[in-house]
């Protein structure tokens, strides 16, 4: 007879270095584990899960931060039809994603509904969901990732999952409030969350590290497997790598300051996250050929790396960089993603490493401020440390391990 596997329910289709990575890494704890896994294709569930996000997007259309938001998908999708080389470009970078996701995740059979997924349940010894920003107001609604669909009498584990904001509306925190009752061990990824957990269901969970921060830089390169040098994106010169979801053309001129200050070339994924004039001439080098893989060769041979990403700071801090971290949004208000930015950097205490625009320093002086790299990597240590014994700990509690 086949042994069940665990289900893992995770965001590893997202055309996104962070998400595909952490994903990823959730897929190599278990491995690790040597419990057999498979990540729950989403292929089929899609279609119902949109009609759900796109209900709740169109009940946002007075939120202005909302509208912020959707106007960057409009700007990309305006400049791949009036741009056909940034189109072909694109492609090109979506082309290594799905490579990515189809040759490195152990990928389930095809569901069509979260109706025929619930009812085949049972095939899984437990369902496990984490961590990305995952239980955002428009995934509460979805109902993908609250686990609701999984039966009550089979495992529920969420592991790092995260809110991304600081406050949830009352509608979605009293829908909180129910799955993550249902949710056999829950751990988050953010204080913020921490928080959130206690207000609205009353419940008591620890704060774990994101699932990449769970391996060190060798045990990242063993799992991607042949790791070439970040250098060839440069013509063999050293350089400074720079990854910007937002749209802060302060940032880029920030950094056209480093470079004047160093000499060293700009190295940068250009429009990450939307289509962005200041990244056009802004970058020596933009290479679109740019899986998840090469995002962590670029980070892992960078002299500097300059991101808004929660991600690429995880990766600058466990390859021991020369890292700067900027603000995504503007305010910090409950909407703002920028939280889980001040709440990594605060956990291995290098609020230090955040520039902000309102008080920046002159370049020459941000430059001498050395990273403290032996405080980071103790702390990451003592955060992965906790992170696998609390795993381990509610796989065993669930007679898992």
């Amino acid at each position: 007879m086949e042994r069940k596997k665990i289900a893992l329910v995770t965001c590893y289709f997202q055309k996104n270095y962070g998400s595909q990575l952490q994903a990823f890494a959730t897929q190599m704890a278990f491995d690790k584990l040597k419990l057999e896994n498979e990540t729950v294709r989403i292929d089929g569930l899609l279609p119902e899960i949109n009609r759900a996000k796109y209900k709740y997007f169109l009940s946002k259309v007075l939120d202005v931060a909302t509208i912020r938001d959707k106007m960057a998908t409009v700007r990309k999708a305006l400049a791949k039809k009036t741009n056909k080389r940034y189109a072909k470009n694109l492609a090109m970078r979506y082309g290594m994603f799905e490579n990515f996701a189809n040759t490195k995740f152990h990928l389930s059979k095809v569901y069509n509904s979260k109706a025929e997924l619930s009812a085949e349940a049972h095939r899984y010894r437990a369902f496990v969901v984490g961590s990305d920003q995952l239980w955002l107001p428009s995934n509460i609604s979805a109902d993908y990732y609250t686990l609701n669909f999984v039966p009550d009498n089979i495992v529920k584990i969420a592991l790092a999952t995260s809110f991304g904001i600081s406050e949830l509306p009352k509608k979605y925190g009293l829908l909180a409030g129910k799955f993550l009752q249902r949710i056999n061990n829950v751990s988050v990824r953010e204080v913020s969350g921490q928080k959130l957990v206690k207000q609205w269901a009353n419940r008591d969970v620890p704060v774990v590290c994101d699932p990449t921060i769970m391996f060190t830089a060798e045990e990242w390169i063993k799992a991607l497997g042949s790791v070439e040098n970040g250098k060839r994106f440069a013509n063999g010169e050293k350089y400074l790598f720079v990854y910007f979801l937002g749209n802060n053309p302060w940032e880029r001129e920030w950094v056209k300051k480093v470079r004047k200050e160093t000499g060293l070339k700009i190295v940068q994924i250009a429009h990450s996250d939307e289509y962005v004039k200041s990244d056009v001439g802004f970058a020596d080098f933009t290479p679109y050929n740019v899986g998840p893989k090469e995002f962590v060769e670029l980070i892992h041979d960078a002299e500097y790396v300059f991101t808004d990403s929660f991600h690429c700071t995880v990766f600058s801090m466990l390859n021991s960089k020369k890292f700067f971290t900027f603000p995504r949004y503007d305010n910090d208000g409950p909407a703002s993603t920028n939280g889980r930015l001040y709440s990594l950097l605060s956990l291995v205490h290098q609020e230090k490493r955040m520039v902000r625009k309102v008080d920046v320093k002159p370049v020459s002086t941000l430059l001498k401020d050395n990273v403290e790299m032996d405080i980071i990597q103790k702390e990451l240590g003592i955060l992965r440390d906790f992170t696998w014994k609390w795993l381990t700990e509610a796989l065993r509690k669930s007679n898992i391990l």
